[in-house]
């Protein structure tokens, strides 16, 4: 990214205001990444062990494969799910709070006697598939926003402060060099009146 500037003083000194803004926030911006790394590990690791518990939870349950034959699915169904919203190194993400849902009426003389233990074992294991969910939500949200961070920090770190640096010392090289021929030209005049002075005399 070629950063445009002139060669004067406002400039010299615009730039090294964004200079200095870019340097005071690199930092931070750092600070923010390496949270955000640490915060993708830990809900990776999170939705791995859901996804375990899952499993483990289907496998227990599929001996009793030819009862689910018989159970009535309709009975249990999600009603509403209660989320809220946490910020995490800045990023709002979703948050699981409560899972509500809505059981039929069924005639407990009719219905076999395990079903009651059917719709407790079904409210488990869609609780655990939707707070699966929410943390891959979560992680796909946290894992852009480290992708953003990490690209801004690559932007300043790598091309904006060098950059703005080799501006600086552009411009600063430049009105030296003006400076100089500046004062060499007053050297030359100088000693071109002093002859013109001898001569007159």
């Amino acid at each position: 990214m070629a950063i445009k500037f002139q060669y004067n003083k406002t400039s010299l000194q615009q730039l090294e205001k964004q200079l200095k803004v870019r340097t005071r926030t690199l930092p931070i911006i750092k600070n923010k990444e390496s949270a955000l790394r640490m915060e993708v590990k830990k809900c990776k690791e999170e939705s791995v062990e859901l996804e375990v518990k899952l499993e483990k939870k289907i496998q227990r349950y599929e001996t009793m494969f030819a009862l689910w034959n018989e159970f009535d699915a309709s009975l249990i169904a999600v009603k509403d799910v209660k989320l809220g919203i946490k910020k995490i190194a800045g990023v709002r993400v979703p948050l699981l709070e409560t899972v509500d849902f809505d059981i039929r009426p069924y005639s407990l003389f009719n219905a076999p006697k395990w079903y009651a233990d059917g719709i407790h074992i079904l409210k488990e294991l869609a609780h655990t598939a939707i707070e699966r969910e929410f943390t891959l939500a979560k992680l796909g949200l946290l894992e852009h926003a480290r992708k953003k961070t990490t690209q801004k920090v690559n932007l300043f770190e790598k091309v904006q402060i060098p950059g703005y640096e080799d501006a600086i010392r552009k411009i600063k090289r430049f009105m030296e060099d003006e400076e100089n021929l500046s004062k060499s030209s007053q050297k030359i005049l100088k000693s071109i009146q002093e002859k013109r002075k001898e001569e007159a005399v």
